[in-house]
């Protein structure tokens, strides 16, 4: 397990929180919901492996490797039961989390996620391509995943940003992630989920399209779907009125 690197906010009395993020991205991705999220919540947004300053020891890794981390931090601050959300990959730490720690979760929200993408050769080729060339290499194939023409159209300067945190991230730590999720399967294990769960899909995301939502919300007994139109993988920044209200209103029991 890896002591990876986090920040609090919101009130240290509240019901925790725990933010997960895609790959590529760091805690900042959360900053749009920031502002709602912490009046009510004690909020930890960690970072994964070789993200935002998480130390990247060599891969692969593995989702539990990952899932592992976390609960190493909820330990380390305190915390024995708390609600997560997750973008991605990081909604799939959430997902195993759930599985397996069932006593420590309370409310989940599965966000732009899968519980079995597929297509190991495709991540090992991206894990590959940024070992040897270096972040900038996979920049132009993600912000086609990330965010819809428009924003990126309408908001450049936030799509600098993003690209500027995107190829800060350390490649071996990307690259681990990248296998990480080339080999989660978690379709068949899903089913034991109790928490009450939300999974968000962006209707014009072409990393993880809705169908891989509606698998995840058929497997998870009295969950709920919600489909954004005109959001891409990133629908936190596409669409971030109608993300942080169906979040917010999930996790707060209404």
């Amino acid at each position: 397990m890896v002591d990876v690197r986090y920040r609090v906010d919101g009130p240290a009395d509240a019901q925790p929180l725990v933010l997960g993020n895609s790959i590529g991205t760091t805690a900042e991705l959360w900053d749009g919901q920031m502002p709602a999220f912490a009046q009510h919540f004690r909020v930890v947004r960690y970072e994964h492996r070789g993200h935002g300053g998480s130390p990247a020891p060599p891969g692969p890794y593995t989702v539990d490797e990952l899932t592992g981390d976390v609960l190493l931090l909820l330990d380390r601050l305190g915390i024995e039961r708390a609600s997560f959300a997750g973008i991605s990959l990081g909604a799939m730490v959430a997902m195993r989390i759930a599985t397996t720690e069932p006593d420590r979760t309370d409310r989940l929200a599965l966000c732009c996620t899968s519980a079995g993408l597929g297509r190991p050769d495709h991540w090992a080729d991206r894990a590959a391509t940024v070992r040897r060339d270096g972040m900038a290499a996979m920049t132009d194939v993600v912000l086609d995943r990330w965010l819809t023409p428009a924003f990126r159209e309408q908001q450049p300067d936030a799509v600098a940003q993003l690209v500027k945190t995107f190829e800060s991230v350390d490649p071996e730590g990307y690259a681990g992630c990248c296998e990480a999720i080339g080999a989660v399967d978690q379709l068949g294990t899903i089913g034991a989920i109790t928490a009450p769960t939300l999974v968000v899909a962006g209707g014009a995301d072409p990393a993880t399209p809705p169908f891989h939502a509606e698998a995840i919300h058929e497997r998870i007994a009295g969950s709920t779907i919600v489909v954004l139109d005109d959001a891409a993988h990133l629908a936190n920044l596409d669409q971030p009125a109608a993300f942080t209200a169906a979040v917010l209103t999930h996790l707060r029991g209404h």
